[in-house]
């Protein structure tokens, strides 16, 4: 009999495919989580140093609200220089600088099997210190990200890792990051559940989460303790609150979907300039200075914007003037290819709306900021839960959880329905890459071999000779591919295919061997019916095999046999579930509009017949 390739005993299944080796991944992620915290540290330190620098012409690593700058030509020199040196370093260092960072860690995860260079851990913050520091519109987050991911991934690639436990440390990295700049632990681990992981399994949460926790216990030492933004308004509404919610959220998601419709048109244009990219951020420096110019609090990150909206210390004028000269200069920077992060000016944005439809709300109007807030960032960069954990971490307020939820979940709603990709996807999808972010249960792992097989399976008898497989192999009537060898005792000896047959008779077309003599040195793979589709179609794929033969565990019997159209069929109906509709109770529609609805192609997919896998 030929050797079976597959070992012969029952496979040891669970909830989780975690092993022990998650605890070697959590030693590592204690050190990417004290490397995350340090690595915040430090650029909080260098964007507070350019910042001084450039504006005070002073070495001091105090932060500094650019509120009060003077409104001269330095103004609008300044932040045109400090792009011209991001496009230097962009062009001559690593293009992977340019942009907010999420995408780019996106990309590496997905594409670069989280593999990042040396260049993005050092040139990421400095890029986006000079860019922030001379006025750009941002936040810190997106470089912390992309910095502390690099960081991560840079330690991981020092062991022999796999490209998924390199992701998990990168991410663990990231969401450290995070943990150290805003002081939200479990909003991080949810950002990196929503947006960066594209799994949700032990193996990666664990480590994340304890790079968290190692982050936020050295923040204090480092940066500060408690809420960055503490806020301890609420609101008591009567029963018509949570439509209120909703229409906040609904504005939410309107005003996400224009700006990040704005923002790719603008790209666009950008693209259409007759100059190198390298170019590009100096332009886009320009527009920020002259933004400057009409409102100055629209420079830099805006940290202090979003403590006066939530705590009320805002008049009329300057809230409008804020939200439109930041949400053009915003636009034109990130457009041009800088270095900086999206999530602080999603805030600002949404909180100055929010404040401004507490106007007409009852209520502390802080507190309808803070809910815009939550849903500006839910929407925009589609990630929900972290959103409202966020703005609940970020203000230490979790009273205001319910309207959170509330209206998140209906700028959610709405960016999916109403776009495609969020701000953070669509520069990657520009680019040739196509990103889903919904997770699901892989339906192989839900199926056993038993389910799927086809048991009436057509075989030829290890004896037969050679000549007389060519024989009938080479007849005019439809063959199969391959054919099971079934031995004097129905057992399984072996595989034979056409393209064997083939190749035999052009090397000896009167062969006297036996089909077992030919195959029997050859490794056999097989199948189990008591096994997960997903082992065997792994199998499958390290054998390159397109047909593999189901047998008894215990006697080696041949049960069924299961090809590639079988495991497509598995896919053809899970997408049934989603595209097949019943009513089982009251009106039934006819079969013919049924058909309409459900369409004819899903249809006559999944109501294909399981015995043409044999064929």
């Amino acid at each position: 009999m030929a050797r079976i390739g597959s070992a012969n005993s029952l496979p040891r299944l669970g909830d989780f495919s975690t092993d022990r080796r998650v605890l070697i991944l959590i030693a590592m992620a204690v050190l990417v989580g004290i490397g995350g915290a340090l690595s915040a540290w430090f650029l909080l330190r260098v964007i507070a140093l350019a910042t001084n620098l450039i504006w005070l012409h002073t070495l001091s690593a105090q932060s500094l609200s650019l509120a009060g700058v003077k409104r001269d030509a330095w103004m609008v020199a300044a932040p045109a220089l400090g792009g011209l040196v991001i496009g230097l370093m962009a062009r001559f260092g690593s293009e992977k600088i340019r942009g907010h960072g999420i995408p780019e860690a996106i990309e590496a995860i997905l594409i670069g099997g989280s593999r990042m260079h040396p260049k993005v851990a050092l040139l990421k913050p400095l890029s986006s210190a000079i860019s922030i520091g001379s006025g750009g519109p941002f936040g810190a987050e997106g470089p912390i990200i992309m910095t502390g991911g690099a960081l991560g991934s840079l330690f991981a690639q020092c062991f022999s890792l796999s490209a998924a436990e390199r992701k998990t440390l990168l991410v663990a990295g990231s969401a450290a990051g995070m943990t150290a700049i805003f002081g939200t632990p479990v909003a991080a681990v949810l950002l990196a559940v929503e947006l960066l992981l594209f799994e949700w399994k032990p193996r990666s949460l664990i480590p994340v989460v304890c790079a968290c926790v190692v982050s936020a216990a050295l923040r204090p030492l480092l940066i500060g303790a408690g809420a960055l933004f503490p806020y301890a308004g609420h609101l008591d509404l009567p029963w018509w609150g949570p439509f209120a919610y909703i229409g906040v959220g609904v504005v939410a998601g309107l005003q996400s979907g224009l700006m990040t419709g704005l923002l790719y048109k603008a790209e666009d244009l950008f693209g259409r300039i007759p100059l190198h990219w390298m170019w590009w951020p100096a332009i886009g420096g320009v527009a920020v200075g002259l933004g400057g110019l009409i409102e100055p609090r629209a420079l830099g990150v805006g940290y202090d914007i979003i403590a006066d909206l939530l705590d009320n210390h805002m008049v009329l004028s300057v809230v409008v003037g804020i939200l439109l000269v930041k949400s053009v200069i915003w636009i034109i920077a990130l457009a041009s290819g800088t270095s900086g992060g999206v999530l602080a000016p999603l805030l600002i944005f949404g909180g100055c709306v929010g404040w401004l439809e507490g106007q007409f709300l009852p209520g502390d109007r802080g507190a309808w900021a803070l809910i815009a807030m939550a849903a500006m960032m839910g929407g925009t960069m589609r990630s929900p839960l972290t959103a409202i954990l966020f703005a609940a971490e970020l203000t230490g307020n979790f009273s205001m959880i319910d309207p959170l939820l509330i209206a998140t979940s209906a700028a959610y709603a709405l960016t999916v329905l109403i776009l495609k990709r969020s701000i953070l996807t669509e520069k990657i999808a520009r680019r040739g890459q196509h990103v889903v972010r919904e997770y699901s249960i892989d339906p192989f792992e839900l199926m056993l071999v038993s389910d799927v097989m086809v048991r009436g399976v057509d075989t030829l008898p290890a004896a037969m000779r050679v000549d007389e497989a060519i024989a009938f192999f080479s007849s005019e009537e439809r063959r199969h591919k391959s054919y099971p060898l079934i031995d004097a005792n129905g057992c399984v000896s072996g595989m034979v295919a056409r393209a064997d047959v083939l190749r035999w008779r052009a090397e000896n077309p009167h062969g006297e061997e036996s089909l077992f003599d030919r195959v029997s040195d050859r490794s056999l793979t097989v199948g189990y019916p008591d096994e997960p589709v997903s082992y065997l179609a792994d199998r499958m794929v390290l054998a390159d095999l397109g047909r593999v033969p189901i047998v008894d565990r215990d006697t080696l019997r041949l049960v069924g046999l299961v090809a590639r159209k079988d495991l497509l069929r598995i896919r053809a109906t899970a997408k049934s579930n989603e595209a097949a509709r019943e009513v089982y109770l009251g009106w039934r529609a006819s079969p013919k509009v049924q058909a309409e609805e459900q369409g004819d192609v899903v249809q006559a997919t999944i109501s294909a017949p399981a015995a043409s896998s044999a064929v």
